[in-house]
């Protein structure tokens, strides 16, 4: 009987040293799954018919397994995805409509190797469209900028310095750098890296502009006085679609305006008429109206016309050595 008893007390002592084994064995293989390649942040340029059009995309996942992400057009803002599916190895995701004027959804299927990007989009219109794109930088700076001298941008008498991006409406009246109506952008010919800039602007009633930064990044400029009341990514000062300020500072239309910014990298602060309303805060990827998706370039400073009227002055920028 005590023979027996003890070998009862060693079968269960293998039993229970097998399953200890197995569950470790599982958890190292758990632990050896790794993150999909295609998380993370990507620039993207899609080929248009010829024209080259910036495009941006984020892909994070979502609890254990669920892949999930944003998209940014060359137009609109950053765009949620519910689902990044995969199949063969290929990933795959379908998006509603923005600003397009139609209800078929966006299908966009992908491949990713190592740091590069390729796909097609099928547009609204059921036109597919090829894409490619890389990784995008993390433009981390490893110390705090030294602050060059100021630059004065717009000398108040003619657009010396600047270029329009279409067919020009951009007048000089009265020492202001003016659009007085919907029109082209106007760009500084030089580009820069990381730098301060102060820019005093005023709107119209329901007007529409923008502030580019290194000419991919949009601080917005609107008129909000019929729109929310609350501090989201689309209004005043906000960098558009992704960072919203942390309250709405608006002097309103007709009111001139300050705008000071600093960009260091990715990191972004925005002072409205006085007010810090965004802090160091991280810029992901891209707005809607980039000049291009080559995020670890350097860009010009670029001022929209979605609508106007708008008025500029004391546009002084202060650029990292």
């Amino acid at each position: 009987m005590k023979k027996i008893l003890i070998s009862q007390i060693v079968q269960l002592q293998l039993i229970l040293l097998f399953v200890t084994l197995s569950a470790a064995k599982v958890s190292a293989q758990s632990k050896a799954i790794k993150d999909a390649d295609v998380i993370g942040r990507w620039d993207l340029t899609i080929d248009h018919n010829g024209k080259s059009q910036p495009s941006w995309l984020e892909v994070q996942k979502s609890g254990n397994h669920t892949l999930v992400g944003r998209f940014t057009a060359d137009g609109g803002s950053a765009r949620p995805i519910s689902e990044v599916k995969v199949a063969d190895g290929k990933y795959s995701f379908s998006i509603p409509p923005q600003w397009e004027n139609s209800s078929r959804y966006l299908d966009f299927q992908f491949e990713v190797n190592g740091d590069a990007i390729k796909g097609t989009m099928v547009y609204v219109d059921g036109v597919t469209y090829n894409f490619t794109g890389v990784r995008a930088p993390e433009l981390i700076r490893d110390k705090a900028p030294v602050w060059g001298t100021p630059i004065r941008l717009f000398n108040g008498k003619d657009l010396t310095g600047w270029h329009a991006d279409g067919k020009n409406q951009w007048v000089v009246q009265n020492g202001l750098l003016t659009s007085p109506h919907t029109g082209s952008n106007i760009i500084t010919d030089k580009t820069f890296n990381d730098f301060k800039l102060h820019v005093e602007f005023r709107f119209g009633q329901g007007a529409n502009s923008g502030v580019y930064l290194r000419g991919r990044y949009e601080v917005q400029i609107m008129d909000n006085t019929t729109g929310p009341k609350e501090p989201i990514n689309n209004v005043f000062s906000a960098i558009y679609g992704v960072l919203p300020p942390n309250k709405m500072m608006s002097n309103g239309p007709g009111q001139w305006q300050t705008y000071d910014i600093t960009l260091v990298g990715r990191l972004v602060t925005v002072v409205a008429n006085g007010h810090t309303v965004i802090c160091n805060a991280v810029i992901p990827g891209i707005t809607g109206g980039a000049i291009d998706s080559k995020e670890g370039e350097p860009g010009p400073i670029y001022f929209q016309c979605e609508a106007g009227p708008v008025d500029f002055r004391n546009i002084v920028i202060t650029p990292a050595k």
